[in-house]
């Protein structure tokens, strides 16, 4: 029988014992060499926890498992394989030296080399190395998966993602998207710009693990206008104690009665902890958002320094479950969409956009859309929100005829402790989008400042159309409301705007134009574009 043991206390085993993890706990083994290739005799390695300790372990075979005891998974270790007990993932000390604790296809958790993404922070609009900034990775659900990694002077970040393996260690299923941000600049994404999934099984085996390197793992970021720089920051961490919810993946908001759709924000990183940059002075409330999880409120004043050390805390105020309807019309080429909830801190009326907290969407991500009549948000913490349906990129979007029900951009109020359901009076009306052929008919698409040319497919219906160009900050840089229909093909409209700003992102918007009234419009996330830096 081995003796329970404290890793953190130094000796805590005696001489020529050494405190190493077992399933659940540490307990005292007899210390091994892990540079003696010979140390544990036939049939077993010595697996190295620490530079000089480590302990004997069964050597097993990856093509015909068999480990004693029998709930020992058999995993990957040096050129060979060994057994070791499952793993706890939220005890990374369990594992040895330069493994990581994964899951695993059979829903198990064993020890295997990270997987890292590495990449470069630079600025949109001079391609000059960002240092400082903060960047973490969200799973398919919108909630933080990972720590923090900081850029360094060079820009460059090495940031570990969790991935799901094959008993073999290989790489199984793994997306997320990147998210970063840095004092001076906006964030990502954010506004126009949306974050693409990284896959993460496209990584490569290295000497220390699996790295990933690609344009998607390569972040740049909008500098601020002059005026909003060298503001401060608050940071903290979101402490939840009960519950299976952590506090990762928090959405933190500073909010005022007077700041709706220009609030500072930030996301909690895996840990709990967060950083809001470019904080103007004032008096604010630290909202956090994400699905069942309800938090207290914070005062924060800002005076031309940085707030540190706060602490965001559980609160036991009830969720409530938010519902409506949607109704789909004039749309064959699409039938499903989504419904999500924003908060109207965040929410911009130029963009029609906001950040969309963890799980406050019908049907829980990271589902397909499946909306085709009622709905029920569940889950929601207290808050003004504003309620979007077919925002993602479903063909579908909102009516935008103001003069029909259901078109109009609905706000509500959440509040658990007066009532723990809300219903919309109003059915959403939702019909088809205009489809985008250029640019940015998938996603942000590079540009040439010159001679550049929108096109998409006509709605056979109008009378013509209206088009808009807004730049990242939220100007409006153009727009045509004279554009006559079309009677056959396309419809391509020629840029007639200043010239394009290097670096810049920009998003187009059309509205087909029926008897004065809007009757489609292109996507709430697509039709973004941007030209490339001005390198010096």
């Amino acid at each position: 029988c081995l003796d329970v043991c404290d890793p953190a206390v130094a000796d805590a085993c005696g001489e020529d014992l050494t405190c190493l993890p077992a399933k659940d706990t540490f307990v005292c083994y007899p210390a091994c060499d892990p540079t003696d290739a010979a140390a544990c005799g036939d049939g077993w390695t010595c697996v190295a926890y620490a530079v000089d300790a480590g302990k004997c372990q069964q050597e097993c075979d990856l093509e015909a498992p068999a480990c004693d005891p029998p709930d020992a998974v058999c995993v990957p270790y040096g050129d060979g394989a060994v057994c070791s007990a499952p793993c706890d993932p939220v005890n990374q000390d369990a594992c040895p030296a330069g493994l990581t604790c994964e899951l695993r296809t059979d829903d198990l958790y064993a020890c295997y080399e990270p997987v890292w993404f590495d990449g470069r922070v630079s600025d949109a609009s001079d391609d000059e190395d960002i240092e400082g900034a903060r960047v973490l990775a969200a799973d398919a659900t919108g909630a933080a998966a990972t720590s923090v990694a900081l850029s360094g002077i060079d820009g460059r970040y090495s940031l570990q993602v969790p991935v799901k393996r094959n008993a073999d260690g290989t790489l199984a299923e793994g997306v997320f998207t990147l998210r970063a941000a840095a004092q001076d600049y906006q964030q990502f994404p954010a506004g126009i710009r949306p974050s693409l999934p990284v896959d993460a099984t496209d990584a490569v085996p290295a000497a220390d693990g699996w790295h990933l390197a690609s344009a998607l793992t390569n972040v740049t970021l909008i500098p601020l206008p002059v005026e909003e720089q060298g503001l401060s920051s608050v940071s903290g961490r979101v402490v939840v104690t009960t519950g299976e919810i952590t506090g990762g993946g928090v959405l933190l908001v500073l909010e005022t009665a007077a700041n709706a759709g220009e609030a500072p924000f930030g996301f909690s990183d895996r840990e709990g902890w967060f950083t809001l940059f470019n904080v103007p002075d004032d008096t604010y409330v630290l909202r956090g958002y994400k699905a069942d999880l309800q938090l207290n409120p914070l005062d924060v004043t800002m005076a031309a320094a940085p707030v540190v050390d706060l602490e965001v805390t559980q609160s036991d105020t009830p969720l409530v479950s938010v519902s409506g309807s949607v109704q789909i019309v004039n749309a064959p080429g699409g039938s499903l969409t989504t419904v999500v909830l924003v908060p109207e801190s965040t929410f911009s009326d130029t963009f029609v956009k906001g950040e969309v907290p963890a799980g406050l969407r019908a049907p829980k991500p990271p589902a397909a859309p499946s909306v085709a009549g009622e709905f029920t948000i569940t889950g929601v913490p207290d808050g003004r929100y504003v309620v979007l349906a077919a925002f993602e990129n479903d063909a579908l979007v909102r009516d935008p005829d103001p003069n029909i029900a259901g078109t109009q951009i609905v706000h509500i109020v959440v509040d658990g402790a007066t009532a723990t359901e809300v219903t919309l009076d109003d059915s959403f009306k939702v019909t088809e989008a205009l489809e985008i052929i250029y640019p940015g008919a998938l996603g942000p698409e590079l540009v040439e400042p010159v001679g550049l040319e929108f096109t998409w497919v006509d709605d056979s219906s109008e009378d013509g159309y209206h088009i808009v160009v807004y730049n990242a900050y939220g100007e409006l840089v153009w727009e045509d409301d004279t554009i006559p229909n079309v009677s056959s093909g396309d419809v391509v409209v020629p840029y007639a705007g200043p010239e394009l700003v290097p670096g810049m992102y920009y998003q187009f918007r059309a509205w087909s134009i029926r008897s004065g009234g809007a009757i489609s419009t292109t996507e709430d996330l697509l039709g973004v574009f941007y030209t490339e830096p001005l390198v010096q």
